[in-house]
């Protein structure tokens, strides 16, 4: 049973995660802001007039969707990833210790602050998106499979956030913090199908590009906008949702591990 001092307790914990980006209201809201603006007008509008999709998309169309998602998952890691590190460092990792919460609520908590934050960041990118193409297209992207947009928009938000959780209890300083996000995971992003289809790429690089789970969220995202993908519904579900259940097993395990003693 479900007590009001756990119920408390989680609250208070996610709600001081959502004052820790509002602190940053600058990271939060206009740096994406000029992010997702300078994207859209140089390869959605500059360079996409000369990109001819299958099914006569726009590539400005085509883009959005890979930038809201991309937005999404950015924002979701940094969030938990620096709330652990920089707790590290001030030590206020170990008053997690004498809380009355359980390590799953921890979890979900943290994850929920990022998934909130990257659900910020994923609504600006969209909006900003539907004015440029309200402006070219004098008309608005309409959203045509709205539960799946929700659907893969929650599941990478919170698998992103849950993995900037695994990544903070590895790592013992920023530098190497910065160099997983820099070397692995936004390789993965910008391989994952934000710019381009797969119909695109050598045979080769299309085998090598399924597996990278990101490409499911990708698509998972643009199906939801667009109905277009380049892999299933079935598959976009199936990899993405094990993907979140295999960073959330190492994040567990990671805080069970984790000494908690001031770094």
């Amino acid at each position: 049973m479900i007590k009001k001092r756990d119920i408390l307790s989680f609250s208070m914990l996610y709600y001081k995660e959502l004052r820790r980006f509002n602190k940053v209201v600058i990271q939060t809201v206009l740096t994406p802001l000029i992010t997702s603006s300078l994207y859209l007008l140089i390869f959605g509008i500059s360079l996409g007039k000369n990109i001819h999709l299958l099914g006569d998309i726009p590539y400005l169309a085509f883009i959005i969707p890979g930038l809201v998602m991309m937005g999404v998952l950015n924002n979701a890691y940094q969030n938990s990833s620096t709330s652990i590190i920089s707790g590290k460092f001030s030590g206020d990792l170990q008053d997690l210790k004498i809380t009355p919460l359980g390590d799953h609520q921890i979890i979900w908590a943290l994850a929920l602050g990022g998934l909130t934050r990257g659900l910020i960041v994923g609504g600006i990118t969209f909006f900003v998106g539907q004015i440029f193409y309200y402006q070219i297209y004098d008309k608005f992207l309409l959203i045509v499979h709205p539960l799946y947009l929700v659907i893969f928009v929650i599941i990478g938000g919170l698998s992103f956030a849950v993995m900037g959780l695994c990544v903070a209890f590895w790592a013992r300083t920023f530098d190497q913090l910065s160099a997983i996000s820099s070397f692995i995971l936004t390789p993965l992003i910008y391989l994952g199908g934000v710019f381009f289809t797969l119909e695109n790429l050598h045979p080769t690089w299309q085998a090598l590009s399924k597996f990278n789970p990101l490409l499911y969220l990708i698509n998972g995202v643009r199906l939801g906008i667009l109905g277009q993908s380049d892999v299933s519904l079935n598959s976009a579900l199936v990899v993405s949702f094990g993907f979140f259940l295999f960073v959330y097993f190492i994040a567990l395990r990671s805080l069970q591990k984790a000494s908690f003693s001031r770094w």
